[in-house]
Formats: structure tokens, C-alpha cells, sequence
């Protein structure tokens, strides 16, 4: 096994779920608007309500579909701060090119959703948006309602995992580059046990000048010169618009709110609840390998994957090929398929 000592700057790079190492080919986000992907595939906008909040959503239709038949579907989850236009879009595209419905949506308080305070990351609250794009999803006559699944992609997959140990109407999950941390682990990434208590504290003060004023305290939510943003540093996956750079995003806006929320979350406990059959797929260069691994041997269901990519890439610097890499997206997309469609088919 690698051993790894992360330097500040891996560390960073790690919040920001972007790349910095070579490109590769990439994939161009999905589209926003209603069209024709791939021939054949469809997609049209939709939207829901979560907690009196009106969601909006990319809804894609597999290929050849037929309006008189039912379909498997699938919420898919993208990470901290994002939109549905970026990794969202892109696995939820392909994975209805594998014959899933799919639905990639925009948080509360973020892109086309409603929600106040904006730019507000809330794990909570994204727990309980999953649970109601799954309400949405199973009320449509084009869904088979016993056939609804989850896909997460880093913080998307701490979202998902949250959401499936609490509502058993989802019926299986998989995790891409999953995102799972405790309160030992943030001290990693923001200066140890004192860094950690400045941004909770920072986050409070926030919290009451809002309830006090109506003003909502904002950082970057990323900038390669100032350092107080949420991912500091020249991150190509959010700086570069042929990625994730997409007009749809805002690069400038992170509640300082959202610390406290953020920080103080601990998904590792949810395994022990987790009953749907969960396939999750990681790697040694990814982002916490042992989290991935511990909150795998901690699920309750026996009917789990742990799927292990190699790479030469040491942690974290792996991670960032899963948001738009051809051949991590590719693999990570065939794997979930194939588990899908022994899961829910």
C-alpha cells in the first residue's frame, strides 16, 4: 500500500475535486437545456419540490425510449458546491446511454434550484434533497417505482450513502471516488484541531449575522489568490470552461455559513444502517482510501462491491481523473451499470 505524507497543497486539492496532473481526453458537460444527446438519448428540464423549496432538474431518457414501458432509475449526485451541468450531468447522461432514467439536479441553494441562503453547503439538507429526487422520480408513469437507485460522485457520494441508510425505497447505490470523512479527518485538510475550530467559529458568527441582518457572508469558492477560498489554488477541473467551468457555476460565491455544517458532518456511522446492495468504486490515488474502505466493511447489507482501480497516481492526485476523465469515467460507468442492472432489473 502507498504511503502518502500530503503536503498543504495535496490537501487542497483534494477539496477542490479538480485535476492538476496532465490532461486527458475530456468530456464536455451536458447541456441545460432540452436536446438530443448522443442520437438518441433525451433530456428535458423538470423540476421538484424538497421542503417547500422548487428543485430543478436534468432529466435524461435512455435510448430507443418507449413511453409506454417502464424503466429502472437513477438520482445522481455531484460534489460540493456544484450543479447539475457538471460531473452530475455527465454520469447521468451516460448512465442513461446504459438504459437508466436518470435525474441530475441542482441542490437547494444552488444553479437553477431555489433556496436561501444561497451557496449554502448543507450534507443535511442534500441528505434530504436525494430523498425527495427520489419522491419525484417515483411518481412518474415512466419509472418503475421498485426500481430506483443512487449514484454519487465524491461529496455526492456522502450525500447518496446519508440518503440510502434512511430510506429504503433505494433500492441499490454506487459510489464513484467517494468523499467520506469524520471529525479526525477534516483536521487534515484545515490546520488541525485549531484550524477546524476558526472556520466552525467563523461559521457560527456567520450563521448570526444572517438571522440578525439578512446578509449572507461570502468567500470564493475558488481562487488561485486569495487564500481564505474554499479550494485555493490553480485547479484546472473549476478554473478551466472546457471542464468544469461552466457559466452555470459560480467560482466566487461559498457561504462561510456552510463551515460548521460541512465540517462537523460524520457519514461513517450511516454504514451500519445501509441494507441496499452497494457497489463502491475507489482507489489507493483517490481521496481517503481507507474512509472508503472502512465505511465499506461497515455496511450491513452482505450484497457489497468494493471496486479497487489501479493507478500510478498517489492520493489524492487520482481523484480528479473520476470527474471527466475518459477512462475513469468509462470504467467507473460500466461498472455501475452492470451492477444496476443486476440490482434493479
Amino acid at each position: 500500500m502507498k504511503r502518502t505524507i500530503l503536503s498543504l497543497a495535496a490537501l487542497a486539492l483534494l477539496w477542490s475535486c479538480s485535476s492538476n496532473q496532465p490532461e486527458a481526453q475530456t468530456t464536455a458537460p451536458a447541456q441545460q437545456n432540452e436536446s438530443q444527446i448522443n442520437n438518441q438519448t433525451s433530456m428535458k428540464k423538470v423540476s421538484f419540490e424538497s421542503e417547500g423549496a422548487n428543485l430543478v432538474g436534468n432529466l435524461y431518457l435512455p435510448k430507443n425510449y418507449d413511453a409506454s414501458k417502464t424503466y429502472p432509475a437513477l438520482v445522481v449526485s455531484g460534489s460540493w458546491t456544484t450543479v447539475k451541468e457538471q460531473m452530475a450531468g455527465l454520469y447521468a447522461e451516460k448512465l442513461a446511454d446504459e438504459g437508466f432514467i436518470t435525474l441530475a439536479f441542482d441542490f437547494r441553494n444552488f444553479g437553477e434550484s431555489e433556496g436561501e441562503p444561497r451557496f449554502y453547503e448543507s450534507p443535511a439538507m442534500k441528505k434530504v434533497d436525494v430523498k425527495n429526487a427520489v419522491s419525484y422520480l417515483e411518481g412518474l408513469p415512466e419509472v418503475n417505482s421498485d426500481q430506483i437507485g443512487a449514484f454519487g460522485v465524491c461529496a455526492g457520494a456522502m450525500y447518496t450513502l446519508m440518503a440510502a441508510s434512511e430510506d429504503d425505497r433505494i433500492k441499490s447505490v454506487v459510489t464513484t471516488a467517494s468523499w467520506l470523512h469524520d471529525a479526525e479527518a477534516v483536521k487534515l485538510f484545515y490546520g488541525g484541531e485549531e484550524g477546524v475550530n476558526a472556520k466552525i467559529n467563523a461559521a457560527q458568527e456567520a450563521k448570526k449575522t444572517y438571522a440578525e441582518s439578512g446578509v449572507v457572508e461570502y468567500i470564493p469558492s475558488i481562487s488561485t489568490e486569495d487564500a481564505s477560498a474554499a479550494m485555493y489554488g490553480p485547479y484546472d477541473y473549476y478554473l478551466n470552461p472546457e471542464r468544469g467551468a461552466v457559466p452555470e457555476w459560480s467560482a466566487d460565491k461559498f457561504a462561510v455559513m456552510s463551515w460548521e455544517d460541512w465540517l462537523t458532518t460524520d457519514p461513517m456511522p450511516t454504514a451500519a444502517q445501509l441494507t441496499a446492495p452497494t457497489l463502491m468504486i475507489h482507489s489507493d490515488g483517490a481521496v481517503l482510501p481507507n474512509y472508503t474502505k472502512k465505511y465499506f466493511e461497515e455496511i450491513a447489507t452482505t450484497d457489497k462491491k468494493l471496486h479497487w482501480m489501479e493507478t500510478e497516481l498517489e492520493s489524492p492526485f487520482h481523484q480528479f481523473s473520476y470527474y471527466d476523465q475518459d477512462a475513469e469515467v468509462t470504467e467507473a460507468v460500466s461498472e455501475a451499470s452492470n451492477w444496476f442492472h443486476q440490482r434493479l432489473m
